[in-house]
């Protein structure tokens, strides 16, 4: 399969046993062995994890403990010929989080924020991988007036600064979403995050990500989020799907909703040659009325549909396509697109 110089991933909660806030599980757990098959099956080359994914229940071991079954991890990995993009600290399930982590008004869940992340930082090393992905989820309120937000931005700034320093090869990449699980997100867009990563102790080492269902939930365009972040040097991975209109966060396989959308996108990346950038990374979930045993198709369907949208973006007419720009012709720009999309 021909991958244009691209190099894929996706984690391993992408084989999803399909439960939904409205009702339990409706597939049976995939063991992680068995997911890294799939990685090598359908031609990816990454895995990302959140810390748990690497080290189960590393909140119970030692730091050995935990070096250990990181290398174990590592190891599987390099068997299949795979490596680690990126490892999150899973910040936002764990009971003393329930107020938020980094911006809880506890500090005792504050401190527990920083020392999980801490032990993400020590995984990542052991997976040969110096990126940190910051899903900052309960980092926002439900009310307003329970949190400060002037002070809760400068807990980020304390919190991601804490991690920089604990850690002088470490980068990391702070990904936005404007609500759910909170209601009111402090880094709901780019803008944001980009803006945050100015003002750390090291902003050469603090990037974004850009995932395509957060920004259809703010109401943007993803194109346009990657562009932003592409314009400022601050585009270090994207999470590709797709969103049916302002809802929860749906995880779509990526172009299913809105092909043209999903077209700019690919756009966007190709013409500033992300593959020399970072990875192509995948967030997508099949839908609860899967079958088990295909449910796996989500993952193919949106890899093949990136690498089409990649052959449409180098096949368009370039010529044509500046003539209608230069003569402020947008409808026949626009037909250009759409026949290119349609195939004719």
């Amino acid at each position: 399969m021909e991958k244009y110089g691209y190099r894929f991933s996706f984690g391993p909660w992408n084989i999803h046993e399909g439960a939904d806030p409205f009702g339990p599980p409706v597939r049976e757990t995939w063991p992680f062995d068995d997911k890294l098959k799939v990685f090598v099956d359908l031609g990816f080359d990454a895995v990302q994890f959140h810390d748990d994914d690497a080290v189960p229940d590393l909140d119970n071991l030692s730091a050995k403990e935990i070096s250990k079954q990181a290398r174990e991890t590592r190891q599987k990995l390099e068997d299949l010929g795979l490596v680690a993009e990126f490892v999150a600290p899973r910040l936002w399930e764990h009971p003393m989080t329930i107020d938020g982590a980094y911006t809880a008004n506890d500090p005792k869940a504050r401190q527990y924020a920083i020392e999980r992340s801490k032990k993400a930082v020590d995984i990542g090393r052991e997976m040969d991988t110096n990126l940190m992905v910051l899903w900052l989820a309960r980092e926002g309120t439900y009310m307003r007036e329970a949190k400060d937000a002037v002070r809760a931005t400068h807990q980020l700034l304390e919190a991601i600064d804490t991690l920089l320093e604990y850690d002088d090869s470490l980068r990391i990449s702070i990904e936005p979403k404007p609500n759910e699980p909170m209601d009111l997100a402090y880094i709901p867009t780019i803008g944001h995050a980009v803006a945050l990563s100015y003002q750390t102790r090291d902003p050469s080492r603090v990037g974004a990500l850009v995932e395509s269902a957060h920004a259809v939930l703010a109401g943007l365009d993803p194109a346009d989020e990657m562009s932003f972040a592409l314009a400022c040097d601050k585009l270090w991975s994207v999470h590709l799907n797709d969103q049916n209109s302002l809802k929860f966060d749906q995880d779509r396989s990526f172009g299913a909703v809105d092909l043209r959308r999903a077209f700019n996108q690919v756009r966007v990346l190709d013409e500033n040659e992300f593959y020399d950038k970072g990875m192509v990374g995948l967030d997508v979930k099949a839908v609860r009325t899967q079958p088990a045993e295909i449910a796996t198709k989500h993952l193919r369907n949106s890899l093949r549909t990136f690498l089409r949208l990649v052959e449409v973006v180098r096949s368009l007419d370039r010529e044509k396509m500046n003539a209608c720009i230069e003569a402020r012709d947008y409808e026949e720009l626009d037909w250009l697109i759409l026949s290119s999309l349609m195939g004719d």
